[in-house]
């Protein structure tokens, strides 16, 4: 496992363009941050992609970009001016580095609900889904705050959910309810294929604590239904060393291997907002079941 320098992020993501890697977080109060690096050992702040939009007012959240036809596109969490509730924002540009501007007219889309951690996946036959959370603050389920991830397709051009999102994951095994009674988490999501199955990785419990882990689940549908891993969960903290691991994402290095960023606390003992990036190998076991190889 590579513990990168780069503190005070959260929700880690690398994009790989043209030999260089790009590394987009949760990073400025008003904005994203990125970094750039030519081996994900020593990285550069290059300061910011993308800085404060029409739309957002705070709570600038999970950032990822992914190229399409020569433009880049970055999918994020604000809160919202117009509700002061969060929501999923679209912003483009002609270059990974920025500056990145505003692509839609507000939200991507507006249920009447706070909507974070969109991801991207797009699947052999061309199709793009769209992965997010439903967010605890505003989904109270049997008097429990709860945090669950669902999946629609959207249009080739980023601007359009096509038909109504499908729930695929909600706190519902015995560890994903140890911690609180009142608080839980399915959140997020990141999906890659093997061997012709979907694999969805999420977190679970609050980002702050000791205990913020990573669980899998697999399907033969982008859609679901999704199957939890009985080991799960596949990274959580190791004593002594580091705590709160969480929101992973997936990309490929220069030689072609499966990677995964996530961040940990950036003090063991002290879990917080202030976390570090981190990089790990991406494996499969004798069932093809994903592992992290720390």
């Amino acid at each position: 496992m590579i513990k990168t320098a780069i503190t005070n992020i959260g929700d880690p993501f690398i994009l790989l363009h043209d030999g260089t890697y790009y590394m987009y977080a949760t990073s400025a109060p008003d904005g994203f941050l990125y970094f750039k690096s030519d081996n994900l050992i020593d990285w550069e702040n290059c300061g910011y992609a993308y800085k404060g939009g029409k739309y957002g007012e705070k709570d600038y959240w999970a950032p990822e970009v992914y190229e399409r036809s020569g433009k880049f596109y970055m999918i994020f969490t604000a809160r919202w001016k117009e509700k002061h509730s969060l929501r999923i924002f679209v912003a483009v540009s002609d270059s990974p580095e920025g500056p990145f501007v505003d692509y839609t007219d507000g939200p991507l889309f507006d249920f009447g609900y706070a909507a974070i951690d969109a991801t991207l996946f797009k699947d052999d036959d061309g199709k793009d889904y769209l992965y997010f959370v439903r967010d605890c603050s505003e989904q109270i389920i049997d008097g429990v705050h709860t945090s669950s991830i669902y999946v629609c397709e959207i249009s080739e051009d980023l601007r359009t959910l096509l038909g109504e999102p499908t729930m695929i994951s909600i706190p519902d095994a015995a560890w994903e309810k140890e911690i609180s009674s009142e608080w839980r988490w399915n959140e997020g999501p990141c999906v890659l294929k093997h061997n012709g199955k979907y694999i969805l990785n999420y977190s679970v419990n609050c980002y702050d604590s000791l205990y913020y882990s990573v669980g899998a689940s697999e399907s033969v549908s982008p859609k679901g239904p999704f199957i939890k891993y009985e080991n799960n969960p596949i990274l959580r903290y190791k004593e002594g060393e580091f705590s709160g691991p969480g929101h992973n994402s997936f990309f490929y290095d220069k030689s072609g291997r499966l990677l995964t960023a996530f961040h940990i606390h950036t003090h063991y003992d002290k879990p917080s907002g202030n976390r570090r990036a981190c990089i790990a190998k991406v494996v499969f076991d004798d069932k093809d079941k994903l592992i992290i190889d720390l």
